[in-house]
């Protein structure tokens, strides 16, 4: 029997600049007490804006900066603060980390969740899951959810003021959107949330590699002089909205599985997106890509600044190769969704390629 298709994504999304500052407006439908998980940087970015929004209501807002990961430590943290506060609406605003601790903590004490990202470095805003990790930093678990979050709210000027890097990281992790996409439906594999794949899935996935083409280097500029323009504010749709809900929706695949076998290292110091990047280089390695396609999708690397060697990641021994191969391998990782499967010796021949092809590039 074949799969229901299904598609998901957040119930709400709204961007634009000054967004923060309309949050009360947009969110308000959603209860009268309020606990914000912030990452350092996003509570200095967004607590005022916020704090405008709500001009003279007296909801109660409890504001907590969080850990730094969304471990598990952390999760079981701020459930028994939502327990304690009788908290209607947990809201998200960070990074990745601070985006996946508010959707756990949320999904754990049936409460609603709004994503508010101060970055543009991951699609995590927009998905219907979690990474979590143990307490040490290793990667632990998918957490996935019944639904994707109540509201996703980005602020671009916000955006715009965070450090060019985090953009670049979110064109790297948007990157492979459409080429693991393309590699799940072409086996006929489940979407991330289990379910048939849709057109409209591979569609939004496609346009957001296009999207990332035609404006990605312009979005950069931008950041970098901190100003919004409409070429940052297509970038950050598709780096948040496109990418998340294309991701959802179709599935990962060789380029995603590469990151999780980089953190079994244990220390590394890469961003994702970074990592998912060069990822996707590897995975038209094992794909047998044109020279045409591969030198195209490393061109935009170079483009935009994303890496395509391995020490621009920091690894530099055949044994961290190995063990990155290894177990990037394991059972239940979704490089098994390329045509043909994936072994640890042909994952570990693909990556060594892929460096070489990106060294000769780069003299």
């Amino acid at each position: 029997m074949k799969r229901l298709r299904a598609m998901r994504e957040p119930l709400k999304y709204v961007q634009g600049k000054d967004a923060v500052k309309h949050f009360y407006e947009e969110m308000n439908y959603m209860g009268k007490r309020w606990l914000f998980i912030c990452s350092n940087s996003g509570y200095k970015a967004c607590h005022n804006g916020i704090e405008e929004s709500f001009g003279n209501e007296e909801d109660f807002r409890h504001y907590e900066v969080f850990g730094g990961i969304s471990s598990k430590g952390e999760v079981a943290k701020f459930q028994k603060i939502v327990e304690d506060e009788h908290i209607d609406t947990v809201v998200g605003v960070g990074g990745g980390s601070a985006v996946d601790t508010a959707k756990a903590t949320a999904f754990y004490t049936h409460t609603h969740v709004v994503i508010i990202p101060t970055v543009a470095a991951t699609d995590a805003p927009c998905t219907g899951l979690s990474v979590i990790y143990n307490d040490d930093g290793s990667f632990d678990k998918y957490l996935f959810y019944p639904t994707n979050p109540d509201a996703v709210l980005v602020d671009t000027q916000v955006i715009a003021n965070a450090p060019v890097r985090f953009l670049v990281a979110g064109l790297g992790d948007a990157l492979g959107t459409y080429f693991e996409g393309r590699a799940s439906i072409q086996t006929e594999s489940p979407s991330l949330e289990g379910t048939g794949i849709t057109r409209v899935g591979m569609a939004i996935a496609k346009e957001c590699y296009k999207t990332l083409r035609n404006y990605g280097k312009q979005a950069i500029v931008a950041c970098e002089n901190n100003v919004v323009t409409p070429a940052l504010e297509a970038i950050v749709e598709a780096n948040v909205y496109m990418s998340g809900v294309g991701a959802d929706n179709v599935n990962c695949a060789a380029a995603h599985s590469f990151y999780n076998g980089l953190t079994s290292l244990g220390g590394h110091s890469a961003p994702h997106g970074n990592c998912v990047a060069f990822g996707t280089l590897v995975q038209l390695i094992l794909e047998g890509a044109t020279k045409e396609e591969f030198e195209d999708v490393q061109g935009f690397c170079l483009e935009v600044g994303l890496p395509v060697t391995l020490e621009e990641l920091g690894i530099t021994t055949k044994e961290q190769i190995e063990t990155i191969a290894k177990n990037a391998c394991v059972p239940g990782e979704t490089i098994h969704n390329l045509a043909g499967d994936v072994t640890p010796d042909e994952l570990y021949a693909a990556i060594v390629a892929a460096d070489a092809l990106g060294k000769a590039v780069k003299k």
